[in-house]
């Protein structure tokens, strides 16, 4: 009996959590752009993580598909983050990563990272990024306030 128990528990929990993760899964991918992100230093085709990144006024938030952590794995804001370069994959990323993909060298408070995005997904972040007021109008729209 006891033995039953245990193995009841067991299954429930892993039901739990399979579910939680199909749940998590589906509402990410409904509701963001697919990414692939990797800190740097990084060896070259490796450490590449598939996520979804998600887009607001003041910051871009990545998310980790095969994660079961609640909330984002890295959050940029978006006045601190800097456009370092951007290129093509290498061979050696040509499994991990797609046709089209463009990698773009970022650095952010948090220190440099590539982000993976295909061609459209890059405009539309490059378009988020440059819309962004300058720190100068932020300032005195601060001191209005006041």
């Amino acid at each position: 009996m006891h033995w039953n128990l245990i193995a009841l528990v067991v299954v429930a929990v892993v039901t739990v959590a399979v579910f939680y993760l199909v749940y998590r899964i589906t509402q990410l991918r409904g509701s963001g752009t697919s990414a692939l992100l990797r800190v740097l230093p990084a060896e070259d085709g490796r450490a590449w993580r598939h996520g979804v990144v998600r887009y607001d006024d003041n910051a871009m938030e990545y998310f980790r598909l095969r994660s079961m952590r609640g909330g984002p794995a890295r959050s940029v804001l978006r006045q601190s983050v800097v456009t370092r370069g951007r290129r093509t994959p290498t061979p050696a990323e040509g499994d991990v990563l797609g046709d089209g993909m463009v990698v773009l060298e970022l650095a952010d408070r948090g220190g440099a990272f590539e982000l993976a995005l295909d061609a459209g997904a890059v405009t539309a972040f490059q378009s988020w990024l440059e819309s962004r007021p300058s720190q100068r109008a932020e300032r005195s729209h601060r001191e209005r306030r006041r």
